[in-house]
């Protein structure tokens, strides 16, 4: 009996990509495995995190990296450990920011909400987020007018397919900040397929999600330099002691790393191009959608799977049919941001052929 029938929880196909709701992804098997035996070993956490440094810097080519509990929890770490430094009164006294630089910049269009407000992550850490520009826009002279004020802790940044307005060129937002003498996070979410990429543009911490794409166990990654890693990491002598990746967690990400690192990335690439191709195809046979592959937004290295949905007299809008997909059983899931103009979204990276094949056959039943 699996975990589903066992507990009386939902079927679920998840379409929508790594969706903390639906449990964010799947993980391989070795992956499996070596959180499996961690669970059931007694470590020197000291060295495993010394040998996280090590694995990770290896892994990016960043000075030092570190892991923590979540991709959220490393944002509050990374604003930590830019106002706190490795100070153990400092990191004591936070979220009391007294006598620290406590200003945090970010352009307007990158305060995302992630089921939560990004802002609240910096806040969890006591530094007050200074938000310019407009979501339309955001220039790095705008940015450059706040990171010259004093008691200016960080910049943050976000690379994520939610960031809204004008593009903000990153290279020239961590140049302007580091001609103030300001430090630069940069948070990645699901971006560990580009980690060297936002690494180039210079900024001092790069953070991602173990459990995304790299399919770990919940875990965010920090690398970047090494005096800034080596400042997250002192902060869990402080608030960041709620915010500790387990031993499992540690290793599950090592364990994630081995299986990349071992992975064809050009064949893996191919195979989800042509994943979604045929995909595409029998779709495109269905009344009422047009198909066509869609690029990610961010350079990811993958297509998703565009439907168009033209609503007849008789069949259902986007919004009906992604309702639909998600009321039947399985629950089918899809990304339903862009349901108001008529299209729908599916990511097919995690998916198997059988699930594919459901998917498929829900979509020919509803639209028949």
């Amino acid at each position: 009996m699996g975990l589903h029938e066992q507990y009386g929880l939902t079927h679920v196909i998840n379409a929508r990509g790594p969706f903390t709701p639906l449990g964010v992804s799947r993980s391989e098997r070795g992956v499996a495995v070596a959180t499996a035996q961690a669970l059931g070993e007694f470590f020197v956490m000291e060295e495993v995190l010394d040998l996280a440094d090590r694995v990770l810097a290896g892994a990016t080519g960043a000075e030092a990296g570190t892991v923590v509990h979540c991709t959220s929890s490393a944002i509050t770490l990374a604003v930590a450990a830019a106002m706190a430094g490795t100070s153990p009164e400092r990191i004591a006294a936070l979220p009391d920011t007294s006598g620290m630089a406590s200003r945090v910049v970010l352009p307007a269009g990158h305060a995302v909400h992630y089921g939560h407000p990004l802002v609240q992550d910096i806040r969890l850490a006591g530094a007050v987020p200074v938000v310019t520009g407009t979501v339309d826009e955001c220039t790095v002279d705008a940015l450059e007018r706040e990171l010259s004020r004093p008691g200016t802790a960080c910049l943050v940044l976000v690379s994520s397919r939610l960031v809204r307005g004008a593009e903000v060129p990153l290279a020239d937002a961590v140049a302007a900040a580091h001609r103030h003498g300001v430090p630069v996070v940069v948070d990645g979410a699901a971006q560990d397929f580009r980690i060297a990429e936002l690494l180039a543009t210079g900024a001092d911490l790069v953070l991602v999600s173990g459990q995304k794409y790299l399919g770990s166990p919940t875990a965010g990654i920090v690398v970047g330099r090494a005096d800034r890693v080596q400042a997250v990491r002192a902060q869990e002598k402080g608030i960041g002691r709620a915010m500790k990746a387990s031993k499992e967690a540690v290793l599950g990400v090592l364990a994630a790393l081995h299986v990349r690192q071992e992975t064809d990335l050009g064949a893996w690439r191919r195979a989800q191009e042509d994943k979604v191709e045929r995909f595409v195809e029998r779709a495109g046979a269905l009344r009422g959608v047009r198909a066509a592959p869609a690029p990610d937004p961010t350079g990811l290295p993958f297509p998703r799977v565009s439907l168009h949905v033209t609503a007849t007299g008789t069949g259902p809008d986007a919004t009906a049919l992604a309702h639909a997909l998600r009321a039947g059983s399985p629950a089918i899931w899809v990304m339903d941001h862009r349901q108001g103009d008529g299209e729908l979204l599916l990511e097919l990276v995690p998916l198997t052929d059988p699930e594919i094949d459901t998917v498929l056959d829900r979509l020919a039943e509803l639209l028949a």
